[in-house]
This record gives C-alpha cells, sequence and structure tokens, in this order.
C-alpha cells in the first residue's frame, strides 16, 4: 500500500508514473478488447504492455488514500497516492472499447472464427514467452507452479457452461470473479462468466446501457479487484518468480480455449435468438475439414498467428521504453 504521508522522494515511482495519459488509454482499449473474448486475459495485455505492477500499486493504494487523505479533504494528495491520472485513464480506455469493440469482436468472432482465435493464439503464446522471460533465476522446482497453472488452466477451459438465474446477488458475484480472472494473465474473466452462464446477461447489459445492472456488476468488480491486487502483490513480493511461473502455465493451458478449430458438442439460443455454440472441444485442423467439410484455412490461420505474436513483440518493445518496475523481493 502507498503511504500518503511518505514525503520522500521515490525514483522508482517516478519511472512508474513516466506514461503519457494518452498511452495509458490506448492500454485501456486494448485491454477492453481482450477482456471482451472469452479465452483471452486483459491482465495478459497489461502485463506487456509495460503497466501490470503500476496497476497492482495503484489499486492497492486507493484503500488507503481514501481514508488517509480524501475523507479529510485533501484531494491534490489523495489524486497523488492513488496515481488517479493512470487509473482513470485506464478506466476511460477499458470502458471505451467494451462499449464500442462489444459488437464488432462478436461479429468477427461468429463471421471469421478460424481467422480471429488464430490471431489470439499467437498473441498468447508470444505471452507466454515475454511473461516467461521475466523470471530471475531459472530452477527445476518452477516446474512444480509451472506444471500446476497449466492443468489448473486446462480445466477450467474445458468445463460445461452453466446456467445461472441473473439476480442482483448473480451479477454482483459475478463481477468480483470475472475482475479476479480478469487481473491475472492467462486466465480470462470474460470466459469465467461463460462457464457460469452470465456472459450473455453482461454483454447484454452493456450493449443496453442497463444503468442498474451495470452498476451491481462493477460493485462487484471493485471488491474482487481489491482483494485480488493485494494478494498478488503480496506474492510477487515473496514469491517473485514462482508467480511467474505459475502465471506461465495457466497462459499454456489457456491456449485450449483459443484453439482456432472446433467441434462442436451443444448449442444455445442467445438473446438474439440465434444458434450460437455453448460447449466445444478442440480438434485438428484435417478433423475439422472432414466433420464441418469447410476449408480449415491452415495458411490464413498461421498467418494470424503470426501477426498476433508480431504484435505482442511490437507491444513489448513499446513498453520496455517506459521501464515497468517490478516489485522488489
Amino acid at each position: 500500500m502507498v503511504d500518503s504521508s511518505e514525503s520522500k522522494p521515490n525514483p522508482d515511482n517516478d519511472i512508474a508514473r513516466s506514461h503519457h495519459p494518452a498511452a495509458v488509454f490506448l492500454r485501456g482499449i486494448a485491454m477492453g478488447a481482450a477482456d471482451i473474448v472469452p479465452g483471452v486475459s486483459g491482465g495478459t495485455i497489461a502485463f506487456i504492455t509495460g503497466i501490470y505492477f503500476r496497476l497492482l500499486e495503484a489499486i492497492n493504494a486507493v484503500p488507503g488514500a481514501v481514508f488517509h487523505d480524501l475523507i479529510r479533504g485533501r484531494f491534490s494528495r489523495f489524486w497523488h497516492a492513488c496515481d488517479g491520472t493512470f487509473l482513470v485513464a485506464l478506466l476511460a480506455g477499458v470502458l471505451t472499447s467494451i462499449a464500442t469493440l462489444a459488437s464488432g469482436i462478436s461479429y468477427m468472432l461468429v463471421a471469421y472464427p478460424i481467422l480471429i482465435w488464430s490471431f489470439f493464439f499467437g498473441l498468447i503464446v508470444a505471452s507466454v514467452w515475454h511473461v516467461g522471460r521475466q523470471v530471475r533465476h531459472y530452477k527445476p522446482a518452477l516446474l512444480v507452479p509451472l506444471l500446476f497453472g497449466i492443468v489448473i488452466a486446462w480445466w477450467i477451459t474445458t468445463l460445461s457452461a452453466s446456467e445461472v438465474a441473473p439476480s442482483t446477488l448473480a451479477f454482483f458475484g459475478a463481477g468480483a470473479l470475472a475482475i479476479c480472472a480478469m487481473i491475472l494473465p492467462g486466465i480470462s474473466g470474460s470466459f469465467i462468466l461463460v462457464i457460469i452462464g452470465m456472459y450473455a446477461p453482461v454483454l447484454a447489459a452493456i450493449k443496453s446501457l442497463d444503468a442498474g445492472i451495470l452498476l451491481l456488476f462493477m460493485a462487484g468488480c471493485v471488491v474482487g479487484l481489491l482483494s485480488i491486487a493485494r494478494l498478488i502483490t503480496w506474492a510477487f513480493h515473496h514469491f517473485h518468480d514462482l508467480v511467474l511461473a505459475l502465471l506461465t502455465g495457466f497462459m499454456i493451458g489457456a491456449l485450449n480455449k483459443v484453439w482456432p478449430w472446433k467441434e462442436t458438442l451443444s448449442w444455445r439460443i442467445n438473446s438474439s435468438g440465434e444458434q450460437v455454440p455453448l460447449n466445444e472441444t478442440s480438434i485438428w485442423p484435417s478433423t475439422f475439414a472432414e466433420q464441418a467439410g469447410q476449408d480449415p484455412q491452415v495458411l490464413f490461420a498461421l498467418l494470424m498467428a503470426a501477426a498476433g505474436f508480431a504484435l505482442v513483440l511490437l507491444v513489448e518493445w513499446l513498453g520496455s521504453r517506459h521501464g515497468e518496475v517490478a516489485p522488489s523481493r
């Protein structure tokens, strides 16, 4: 937590706060776009764009800044303590992305599923490489959290979607659960919503701008975010390499969800009355061609995966220019 009464200058904080608000807004756009897609994590985007640790520190600082400064009327100190400009710019980007891209991304996933999923597959493969490089000391013991992360994430991607009655408590709980997943690289908050049957109701509320439902969902997000951010920050401070190995495993396991070729096991009717896949399993391109009678588009899929991989390399290069500061031991 950031102590707002601390007056000593911190050069690390100066480096961490060097991102221009416009650049932070664009990162928020990317995070929001990722969070819309079941299987892709906004936390992964935050990590590879060099703002992950700054985001955790800013979130952790909010409760203390509220009690130490905001309720005492020290608005300027409150804003600085919780890195207000950064949080507002990032949140604005996320909300703008969700509000403007939700329909477009949903359409592309239906119209061009193989190409879009191939792009995200390449993006996550590159993210695995990026996060794995952050480990400070490679040793055999790291295989344990790595394999554990792979197994857990893979298991999550195989869970069958369920249906939850969209009650007040359901929207609040869905927000808390989804945000905990979204902040973790490799775990998709939107896919968690799919599993518990709340993805369609939440997306419908966003498209219709249902203020009451969205406020409930956001309240759950706030509660979940304040809890998980503190836990992750503590874990990074005390078990840096173990946490990175676990997150790398999460991303490797999540590749099953974004595999471009799927066999649909069951269907559901969405809010528009259209039949869409409910439960799917990954298959080889040749099997897909035999079962679906469609071109698996392997060449174009490889090109899209390469584009996703290259995008991460570009984002990593741009993010490295701002010197992301990881928590010390």
